[in-house]
């Protein structure tokens, strides 16, 4: 893509913003305001290239945790929720890593206190 100066760039923003209408320049306004408004951005990446670490997508993440369920079926309310997880997580949405970061604590909680209970330590 061509660079282009600050002026033609104020110049292609002010000919967009212009040429929207009045509804619309007002929810730019309101929202973000004139400064901070890029219409030029470039898009996010769809969430299906989107990769992990481990470089995986979504998808691959999802069907290679499914297929590692010891169990024959699982309903469709818990592959939801492994998918809506994992974009969260992959997103890096604040929401999704506290409720990991909870599963993971719960999850070592448990382990401690029965191995408490049970009198071995690890």
């Amino acid at each position: 893509m061509n660079k282009v100066s600050r002026e033609e760039a104020e110049q292609r923003k002010r000919a967009v913003f212009d040429s929207m209408s009045k509804r619309r320049r007002k929810h730019i306004l309101e929202k973000v305001g004139y400064e901070k408004w890029d219409p030029f951005q470039e898009p996010k990446d769809p969430i299906d290239i989107r990769r992990d670490q481990s470089k995986r997508t979504t998808q691959m993440l999802v069907r290679e945790f499914l297929q590692s369920r010891t169990f024959d079926g699982y309903s469709n309310s818990y592959g939801s929720g492994v998918l809506e997880l994992c974009i969260g997580l992959m997103n890096d949405d604040e929401r999704y890593r506290a409720m990991f970061e909870f599963s993971c604590w719960y999850r070592d909680l448990l382990e401690k206190e029965k191995a408490e209970k049970t009198g071995k330590s690890e």
